[in-house]
């Protein structure tokens, strides 16, 4: 390599290296904001993280701590202070509190916190419908024929949850009422259906054969 040769390449590397540092000078921020970025994204999530697991185990410990009174009143009074974070938390745990209201004798309050519930679109489905199921049977006598009817037929629709038990309360109403023979059909409709329980298929038999049904269609061994 000549001197010539020699001497442009050093101009070259020269060159190369002012113009990275005038690239660092001009655009080096990006890479210290870009590195407090990732430094501070880790941080707070781990800060989220752990506010996370503080509330989880604050409510798991007021929930543990509420169910522990022997007093249905106390227990609900504990209940309602729990605040989980999830759906499904606040779901199990409002379930919890309505029937610590009902063993206080408190039906009143225990249906208004199962009719919450279960219009809480953001809690799962079978939630709500077992929050409206038990409203209803909360409240008894205390809800007009007709209203109790109409919410029972929602919760009896066909693929719903809670269908068959829906369903069964159905044919109770009916009977109430003096209309022992779509008792007995609805009755007969479940103990023939699919999916029904053990338990729900022998109390419906015992019951067709009850009010004079058939023994053998009622009849059913799983």
């Amino acid at each position: 390599m000549s001197d010539t040769d020699s001497f442009i390449d050093e101009v070259t590397e020269e060159v190369r290296r002012d113009r990275l540092f005038l690239m660092l000078k001009r655009y080096g921020w990006i890479g210290v904001v870009a590195v407090f970025a990732i430094v501070g994204g880790a941080a707070f999530k781990e800060y989220r993280d752990s506010q996370e697991r503080a509330a989880a185990q604050a409510a798991g410990d007021a929930l543990s701590a509420a169910l522990t009174e022997n007093e249905a009143a106390a227990r609900a009074e504990g209940l309602a202070q729990v605040n989980p974070e999830t759906a499904g938390a606040q779901a199990v745990v409002a379930l919890a509190r309505a029937g610590a209201l009902v063993e206080a004798g408190n039906a009143a309050e225990a249906a208004t916190v199962l009719d919450q519930l279960s219009l809480n679109m953001d809690v799962p489905q079978v939630y709500r419908d077992i929050a409206a199921f038990k409203s209803v049977l909360v409240q008894g006598d205390l809800l007009a024929a007709d209203e109790r009817r109409s919410r029972l037929e929602a919760l009896a629709a066909p693929g719903a949850s809670l269908q068959f038990l829906a369903a069964e309360q159905l044919a109770l109403l009916d009977l109430s009422e003096g209309k022992t023979a779509e008792a007995l059909t609805r009755l007969k409709e479940i103990a023939a259906s699919e999916g029904v329980s053990r338990d729900l298929q022998e109390r419906v038999s015992q019951v067709i054969v009850a009010l004079g049904g058939d023994q053998d269609a009622a009849a059913q061994d799983g």
